[in-house]
């Protein structure tokens, strides 16, 4: 879908379609030293989107101000001529902006193939497009739109046009930080010569430096799968020269249980041990269905709810997109609405309270109780809260933006741990892809940062049937 390489150093004007605006309100300073030029259409469609509580609706509301600011001293000489794109301070990377913002100031027409009529909005940007190239031939002209069947017309019809990469956290998925690494057989020979060890509570740390230690990121989990010595730890600290790493708690054996529940393999030992840190405030589990990461996290979460009293109660919340036809409105209150969401929620409860001793009463009992220190919350309403002392689930973290994952992060109080559970190979929001997906952004982003975790779970444990579907569908 894309043309011959740009020369470099060619002039370039990028158009851009309304999706890349509301999904992005800052990609107007987001071309460094290119021109950016809207159709008049877009403005059209900006005006028509602007109604409503939605993030779409607020993107084109930001999108409107950040307008507004730009024409507010400008004549009409100079909306002819560009209006000078400066610094928004929207991040550290954007201090070249030295381009300039081109309206639709006059009628600009263009042949167009009798079977695409004018009259639709992506043919119009189309239109545009051609009669700038035809305009202005020494500049290079580029369609930006996440829409990929207008980028597909586009390039039948000879216009360069691009996907919105600015947002892209990633080359590719496969780069993402996995959160644990495996040693070498050697690794032990190469750190030994400045080891150094001790022991605290009962947990043994290590402070070593050399070739790979200075490369490791805070509570990284590490393991060697040696016969005679296996060897589990997290990264505690890591400086220039050196690193401190500590032993993990083995919840694999059956003394090391989590509210009934054991570690069935290394990774989900991994994550019970961030899950169960309270020095760990941000936890991130990605892993395909049948993983565990829902099963651990409530686990966990209840364990330190009930019995440590480390925090007040367990929310859980999700994005509420459906995988097919929405069933309409939902009767009853926030809690109520958001009930048929989280069957995950349900079904891993009913595991983690099943009990063969005080018959049905019991059980009801049980379940009475944990739904009271459970509450169920929904991701519209998060703005403008603040959680204390609260263990906060988001579950199918990988349907949000980066912009709404800050959103929720920001909400978190003194004593409040964030855990976000998700498989960024399952997105069902429009333009969201793996690589630009808000779970993506925030694992990459909080690798480095000594109180949050991250681990992708691989192996599937819900049952052999779910992990051949897995592996083969």
């Amino acid at each position: 879908m894309r043309s011959q390489k740009i020369p470099e150093g060619r002039q370039r004007l990028y158009v851009l379609d309304t999706n890349v605006l509301m999904h992005d309100p800052a990609s107007l300073f987001r071309f460094h030293e290119h021109d950016v030029f809207i159709p008049m259409v877009v403005l059209e469609e900006l005006d028509k989107g602007k109604k409503g509580i939605s993030e779409v609706a607020r993107n084109v509301r930001q999108v409107s101000r950040f307008l507004d600011e730009l024409m507010a001293s400008a004549s009409e000489q100079d909306i002819d001529k560009g209006l000078a794109l400066t610094n928004r301070n929207l991040d550290e990377e954007a201090e070249d902006i030295s381009g300039r913002l081109y309206f639709q100031t006059r009628v600009m027409g263009a042949e167009l193939p009798a079977h695409l009529p004018s009259h639709t909005a992506d043919n119009t940007i189309l239109a545009t497009a051609l009669s700038l190239q035809k305009n202005k031939p020494d500049v290079a002209i580029i369609l930006v739109s996440k829409d990929i069947n207008l980028r597909i017309k586009a390039a039948v019809l000879g216009i360069r046009a691009e996907d919105y990469y600015n947002d892209r956290v990633l080359e590719d998925v496969d780069l993402l930080y996995s959160g644990i690494a495996e040693l070498e057989d050697d690794f032990w020979d190469k750190h030994s010569k400045d080891l150094d060890s001790w022991q605290e509570e009962g947990r043994t740390f290590y402070k070593l430096s050399g070739p790979e230690a200075t490369e490791w990121y805070p509570n990284q989990c590490l393991f060697s799968e040696n016969e005679k010595q296996p060897f589990s730890a997290l990264v505690r600290e890591v400086k220039k020269d050196h690193a401190t790493i500590e032993t993990a708690i083995d919840y694999q054996l059956p003394r090391n249980t989590v509210w009934g529940i054991n570690a069935r393999n290394n990774e989900q030992n991994f994550a019970l041990n961030l899950l169960m840190d309270p020095e760990v405030d941000f936890v991130t589990l990605v892993g395909v269905a049948g993983t565990g990461k829902t099963l651990l996290t409530l686990a966990a979460g209840l364990v330190q709810t009930l019995e440590n009293n480390h925090y007040k109660e367990i929310i859980m919340t999700r994005v509420t997109v459906p995988v097919g036809e929405d069933i309409g409105f939902l009767p009853g209150t926030e809690e109520e609405k958001m009930t048929p969401w989280m069957g995950a929620l349900m079904d891993n409860l009913e595991v983690l309270t099943h009990t063969d001793s005080g018959g049905e009463w019991g059980r009801a009992a049980t379940t009475d109780l944990l739904q009271n220190r459970i509450k169920i919350r929904s991701l519209n309403f998060m703005r403008g809260r603040t959680f204390l002392n609260r263990y906060l689930i988001l579950d199918e973290a990988q349907n949000l933006t980066a912009k709404q994952m800050k959103t929720l992060i920001t909400r978190a109080g003194p004593g409040t741990k964030i855990v976000c559970l998700g498989n960024v190979a399952q997105i069902d929001t429009p333009y969201l892809t793996e690589t630009t997906s808000g779970l993506t952004y925030v694992v990459d982003h909080f690798k480095d940062w000594a109180h949050s975790g991250h681990i992708i779970l691989k192996q599937g444990e819900r049952s052999r049937l779910a992990d051949f579907a897995s592996r083969t569908l």
